[in-house]
């Protein structure tokens, strides 16, 4: 079993966790409504009056701290104003008057700020049975229902929408291109560099490869693969490249084929693929023949890692045996003889003959030398020896006969992982534990050592440029360049284990990250660069920028959060809500409250005061049974919309049916309800963006694609554009402040893809509308009377 699927199995397994426990709190809310309703009813019944059904206002669900000012965000805090009143709440369960349709699935949370009844009034009410209540149930009529994992989830139309039925769903006029690449795949995947003569280095992280020239700093994509590429390979001529990926899996959780292309690196051209539905799980290994390239030696990886030999030329396989049930690591032909194949990995190294389609094989032999637990790389030297470097920092020299070790030579602290062969002869080694690069002579002596900075991780591979200049990819997902005299810089760098937390400049052309890595990285959309990173205690998993574009809040995965100052990086403000972790942060359109959604099914409150610098608790919204996924602000910054991990959506302090919202986050809705495919679980999206010029949406989900609509898409199975290139489950995306691109951030891919928002018309949402009658794009909600 794959790592993909077991991470689909882990993630289904999950997802059932969350909805049982969402059943569970839909029970007990019944069972607690059920015991208010009950001596009402007996009370009733014992007077001969009629039934109500008309539940009670139970208490206050956005808390404060006094428990008497139900002042709430953005509205007047005059001292003119009427006596404080508490907030009230009125939940919509089964207890419905006869007649009327019953709201199911998701709760309808509506908050009102009721006028200064008296308790007579409310007694009067009470006894009319229900008749207010049937105004406050007025807008159920205007509703359609969406399904997820069986759970029906009520959408409310907008008043303004006369004619939903005849809403037309288009694709968006705008389109995405493929604008840049952060990120390189060091971490896991051994000789994956290569200098080009064109000035490119080309290497590869998710499911592209990357061209990039490291003078223009300009890059091109190769995009033909469907999931992860793993290995890499070039072929004699310099032009033609061979790239492998992994089997992966489709959206149901099926394996898919993995195969190996053969494409040129000028054109872009796939001139063939090899080995579709011949290779499990994924190609982890690839090597050109050095004669004319005119065979490709694949390992795939199998339990018995299939060695297997191809014709480039008519895309058919020569021959194939099992190699071994350890690592593979990397395979290579002789350059002085194609019929002579070596693998290296785990506990081994092999040396293959290939003769009339049959291989034989022969294991190096490691004598009075200590055999280490693994030959991490080889290379050919000039005289056609085969040196090895393993995780016991040597260098072995293996004679042509292959059958002893001619010479040990002790080369660096820790594994040995890449050497690299110089014109002339001369040796590049790269070292893991201490981060050393050294060139040897022909005759393995040491001539020059430098020392690549932590930051960077370990050296992963080496590729030479000039025999002089040097392009080093390190363990920490790095790409450095530089010489032994001037040292290195690096030219690309990116994240080290899964990301989840993204927020774009509300004014400027950068963009913030932060993940798992514990790394928070500010990069510059313009000159694709990042400008700084910090690492800190905890990991980050949300962000949000405050309007003024000065500070940035980060949330952490311990409950605790941070503010960031923009220019000195330092951290201006902390706060901790709950202990477990956050999900979202986001300021109100003026900046001056900043919510915060937890896992702990909370959204906490806070004032914001100078510029962004200081955070005071103003309250705390509850009502969610589960973990707090998404918010929004409305565009008055009054009103909040939140989403649940068991599909709810609440709104807090609703006074009215239809409300604008100053960004669109939250992924269910009216307004994008078409985003979400026929049978989907709940949890197939992970976020979505609406642009600033309420155009499109884009979508994340959860098999590695990205997806633009048109905004709105209130009717199922609207279409959309796909975009592949990340090869996990795409965790969170963001339009640019001008919405001129779109940045998306995979998973366990570690990249961060930014496209370029081209084509597009004018006019807004609003429009989109016309044809229904309608010239509202506010959100759906509901309302007392």
């Amino acid at each position: 079993m794959t790592c993909r699927q077991t991470a689909v199995r882990l993630q289904a397994q999950e997802d059932e966790i969350t909805l049982l426990k969402s059943s569970l709190a839909d029970a007990l809310r019944r069972i607690r409504l059920h015991d208010q309703l009950l001596p009402l009813l007996k009370q009733q019944l014992v007077a001969g009056s009629p039934v109500s059904m008309k539940p009670r206002p139970r208490p206050a669900t956005l808390d404060r701290s006094t428990q008497t000012e139900p002042t709430l965000p953005g509205q007047d805090t005059g001292q003119d104003r009427a006596p404080p009143r508490r907030v009230q709440s009125l939940q919509l369960e089964d207890a419905l008057p006869q007649g009327e349709a019953k709201v199911e699935g998701t709760r309808a949370k509506l908050h009102r700020v009721p006028g200064l009844e008296e308790e007579d009034e409310e007694q009067e009410e009470d006894e009319e049975g229900g008749g207010e209540q049937e105004k406050e149930l007025s807008w159920m009529s205007s509703s359609i229902k969406m399904f997820i994992r069986g759970r029906p989830i009520t959408m409310y139309i907008p008043s303004n929408i006369q004619n939903y039925e005849d809403l037309k769903m288009e694709p968006p006029s705008e389109r995405l291109e493929l604008d840049w690449v952060y990120g390189y795949r060091g971490r896991d995947c051994r000789a994956n560099l290569y200098f080009l003569p064109t000035g490119e280095a080309v290497y590869f992280i998710a499911c592209v490869v990357v061209l990039y020239h490291i003078n223009k700093r300009t890059q091109r994509h190769y995009r033909k693969h469907t999931d992860c590429v793993r290995c890499l390979t070039l072929h004699p001529d310099k032009v033609r490249v061979a790239s492998g990926q992994t089997a992966g899996v489709d959206k149901d959780g099926k394996p898919l084929q993995p195969c190996v292309h053969i494409w040129d690196s000028t054109t872009l051209v796939t001139l063939q693929q090899i080995g579709l539905g011949t290779f499990q799980r994924g190609v982890g290994s690839v090597a050109f023949s050095f004669d004319s390239g005119a065979f490709l030696c694949v390992i795939d990886d199998s339990n018995e890692h299939m060695l297997s030999v191809w014709d480039c030329n008519k895309g058919t396989k020569y021959a194939e045996v099992k190699s071994t049930n350890e690592a593979v690591f990397t395979v290579e032909f002789n350059p002085s003889d194609s019929t002579n194949i070596i693998t290296c990995g785990k506990s081994h190294v092999y040396f293959w003959t290939l003769s009339t389609g049959q291989f034989t094989k022969k294991q190096g032999i490691f004598g009075k030398y200590k055999k280490p637990k693994f030959i991490q790389c080889f290379v050919f030297s000039l005289t056609g020896d085969v040196l090895t470097g393993d995780s016991e920092g040597n260098i072995l020299t293996w004679g042509k006969s292959a059958a002893d070790i001619m010479r040990q030579t002790r080369a660096h602290e820790g594994s040995v992982f890449t050497l690299c062969t110089l014109q002339g002869g001369a040796l590049l080694s790269g070292g893991g534990k201490d981060r050393k690069i050294i060139r040897w002579s022909a005759d393995l002596a040491p001539e020059r050592e430098c020392e690549i900075p932590e930051k960077y991780g370990a050296v992963r591979t080496i590729a030479d440029v000039d025999g002089e200049e040097l392009l080093v990819g390190t363990t920490r997902n790095a790409i450095l360049r530089g010489t032994f005299s001037d040292g290195f810089v690096a030219i690309v760098q990116g994240h080290v284990d899964e990301m989840w937390g993204l927020a774009t400049h509300p004014s400027q052309n950068i963009f913030l990250t932060c993940g798992h890595d514990r790394q928070v990285c500010l990069w510059n959309t313009e000159e694709h660069k990042l400008d700084w990173c910090i690492t800190l205690e905890e990991y980050g998993l949300c962000a949000g920028f405050c309007p003024n574009g000065s500070v940035v809040s980060v949330g952490l995965s311990t409950g605790r959060w941070l503010v960031l100052d923009l220019l000195t990086r330092e951290v201006v403000s902390e706060s901790t809500d709950g202990n477990e972790q956050l999900s979202v942060m986001r300021y109100s359109p003026d900046g001056s409250f900043l919510a915060v959604g937890s896992h702990d099914n909370f959204i906490y409150i806070y004032n914001v005061t100078e510029s962004g610098r200081r955070y005071t608790r103003f309250g705390k919204c509850n009502g969610h049974s589960s973990f707090i996924t998404h918010l929004d602000w409305s565009k008055d910054g009054k009103y909040i919309m939140s989403n649940s991990g068991d599909y709810e959506i609440l709104y807090y302090s609703m006074t009215v049916k239809d409300r604008e919202w100053a960004s669109y986050t939250c992924v269910l809705g009216f307004h994008v309800m078409g985003v979400w495919l026929e049978g989907s679980d709940g949890t197939d999206i992970n976020a979505l963006c609406r642009s600033h010029s309420e155009r499109m949406v884009a979508v994340a989900d959860d098999f590695c694609k990205v997806h633009l609509f048109q905004y709105p898409c209130p009717k199922p199975k609207a279409p959309s554009h796909r975009y592949e290139g990340h090869g996990s489950h795409v965790t969170n995306v963001c339009f640019t402040h001008s919405d001129s691109h779109l940045l998306s951030m995979g998973g366990k891919d570690t990249c961060i893809l930014q496209w370029k928002v081209v084509g597009g018309g004018v006019g807004d949402s609003r429009e989109r509308l016309a044809s229904a009658s309608s010239t509202s794009t506010s959100s759906p909600e509901p309302a007392t009377s």
